[in-house]
């Protein structure tokens, strides 16, 4: 008796967005190309989805003056396509839902995912898969939520949100191609400022993803600090898996 296959595990697309300066950061490249273990960051992060299941293929949104992406030895892998990304993310998103749009049907699953988080673990990538066509990693919450509020020029406490409703949004975020590019394009045209991730697009349309839980260790790396942390990460991955190859 065969088991049957998740056909979404069989056949999506990952996009990741990454043509943004990363400002953030301070640094004097974009924060997608600084080293990290011996390699840039979105180096790390294309090599950990090459592995994922069912791959079938990955768009990388690069800006229009980039000429670090093409020397990666990763981007020489079939796997990968490359747009024109925009100004913004939802920019370089849509960029690519367009290229696939012309090559894929409308019900194929994307997922799209952070240059900057390249310690997503495959067994987080399968729970993904396995849930609702439209979800997204997520964390939740685990110190206590403050709502601020501004008054004679100070930040303060304005009232306490309840923990155990508060996620924080993580990618790979899930959706059909045809839905995705649907609720961004419409999502956009009326509050740009409001669609600050794929599923907060979705949300606009009256959709609500599914929260699945993801491990910690897949933060995006945003400041100086991530990066040490992310450093002091794959270290200790590549020991654990020294020591279950030499079991």
């Amino acid at each position: 008796m065969t088991t049957a296959v998740n056909p979404v595990e069989t056949s999506y697309w990952v996009i990741v967005p990454a043509a943004g300066a990363g400002k953030r950061m301070g640094a004097d490249k974009p924060k997608q190309y600084l080293p990290l273990s011996g390699k840039p960051l979105i180096a790390h992060t294309l090599e950990n989805i090459l592995h994922w299941p069912g791959l079938k293929g990955i768009v990388v949104a690069i800006a229009a003056d980039d000429t670090e992406f093409a020397t990666l030895r990763c981007a020489q892998d079939a796997r990968i396509q490359t747009v024109t990304g925009g100004a913004e993310r939802a920019d370089s998103v849509l960029a690519a839902l367009d290229y696939l749009s012309e090559r894929e049907a409308p019900e194929t699953s994307i997922l799209v995912h952070d240059a900057a988080r390249p310690l997503v673990r495959v067994a987080d990538i399968r729970k993904l898969l396995a849930a609702a066509p439209m979800a997204l990693l997520a964390q939740p919450a685990s110190d206590t939520v403050k709502l601020s509020q501004t008054r004679g020029g100070k930040t303060e406490v304005r009232e306490t949100l309840p923990r155990d409703q508060i996620w924080l949004a993580q990618t790979p975020q899930k959706a059909p191609l045809g839905k995705l590019r649907e609720t961004l394009l419409q999502g956009l045209a009326e509050n740009s400022t409001a669609i600050t991730d794929e599923a907060s697009a979705l949300e606009r349309a009256g959709f609500h993803p599914e929260l699945v839980a993801a491990c910690r260790s897949n933060f995006k790396i945003t400041h100086p600090a991530d990066l040490l942390l992310a450093e002091a990460l794959l270290q200790h991955r590549a020991v654990e898996s020294s020591l279950e190859n030499n079991l």
